[in-house]
């Protein structure tokens, strides 16, 4: 030990000695003594050889002397932020670099111009969480426990409490609203849902959705067929075929679903089409009785009617895309080609 302490007042004197009078002196000054494998590491290593009853008195001279060395490169340090002379190099005429300017998701391009259509007709928007309860996202909907329509939706459960789980739609936040009872109701949800899915070019395991809710006096299907009729010229433009066909929901009656002629390749068959020429782009129906009356309404002086539709179905058929997957693989050779829209 005391070979060592004899070591470490010849470097401090060594230390106290040093003048550095450019950058790389103090850079050399740094690897000698600080660096990771500098002289002051190289002494703190030889703490595993001292006595035990010596370790307190050693370590005391040890931290004093890393300090000393510390302090030292701390007193030249204006030598470093000089830069090493590039600020006195400096071309102030020279051009400054430009701020590349990012752009939106094309999931929220499509999101934001459906919301704006459907604010022209008068609608607000409702949002909710994405982990809900079994009665805001099935059972409140006509959707029992044991429903076989709930195969249809299959989602991922919260372990610790199977009551809990990510919704399967945003017909929950529809749920919420009009447990609120403030009629007449008029509101879109948009926002992200989970279902248990095989991930491929035209499904996933998570995506977007908006969904649309009315109910007053008096609310027909005709409202709704026009509705739907104004929102898909709104998007789209008007060079396409539309079409109703009956479906089931457990949470409408009648229900229908709506397709258009398929954009991308214009009716011939493709495989976002899967080659029928024809892709639907949402669920729609009247709200049925049973729901109105769960929710608290009565369902005998108002009736309404619910929409929904994916919003990469939208984008898929807007930007003409193949491949649903292209959305959530953050590829900027994708996400680029959206730089012009803003």
């Amino acid at each position: 030990m005391e070979q060592i302490v004899q070591q470490i007042e010849a470097y401090k004197q060594e230390i106290a000695a040093f003048k550095a009078k450019t950058a790389e002196e103090l850079e050399q000054f740094r690897i000698k003594f600080l660096g990771t494998k500098g002289i002051v590491k190289g002494i703190f290593g030889e703490m595993k050889n001292v006595a035990n009853d010596k370790k307190k008195e050693f370590g005391q001279v040890l931290n004093a002397f890393k300090q000393l060395a510390e302090a030292k490169y701390e007193e030249f340090q204006q030598l470093k932020e000089a830069g090493n002379g590039a600020a006195g190099n400096l071309d102030l005429t020279l051009p400054g670099e430009p701020h590349r300017l990012g752009t939106r998701h094309p999931i929220s391009l499509v999101r934001n111009k459906a919301i704006r259509i459907f604010e022209r007709l008068g609608f607000t928007i409702a949002e909710g969480p994405e982990i809900e309860d079994d009665w805001h996202n099935f059972t409140a909907l006509n959707l029992a426990e044991n429903h076989p329509a709930r195969d249809m939706q299959d989602t991922f459960y919260v372990q610790n409490n199977p009551d809990w789980l990510l919704r399967t739609h945003t017909s929950s936040a529809q749920v919420r609203t009009m447990e609120l009872g403030k009629l007449p109701i008029r509101i879109i949800c948009p926002g992200r849902v989970y279902r248990n899915e095989t991930i491929s070019a035209r499904a996933h395991c998570f995506f977007h959705q908006i969904e649309g809710l009315y109910i007053a006096e008096n609310v027909s299907f005709a409202d709704l067929k026009q509705t739907l009729y104004y929102f898909v010229q709104e998007m789209f433009g008007e060079n396409f075929k539309v079409r109703f066909r009956p479906s089931y929901f457990p949470f409408t009656e009648p229900s229908a679903e709506m397709d258009i002629s398929c954009l991308i390749c214009g009716g011939e068959g493709c495989n976002v089409c899967k080659h029928t020429g024809w892709v639907e782009i949402l669920g729609c129906g009247m709200v049925h009785p049973q729901v109105l009356e769960n929710c608290g309404i009565d369902s005998t002086k108002y009736t309404g009617f619910a929409f929904g539709m994916g919003i990469e179905r939208l984008t898929m058929l807007k930007y003409q895309i193949k491949d649903l997957r292209l959305f959530s693989e953050n590829d900027l050779r994708f996400l680029k080609q959206f730089q012009g829209v803003l």
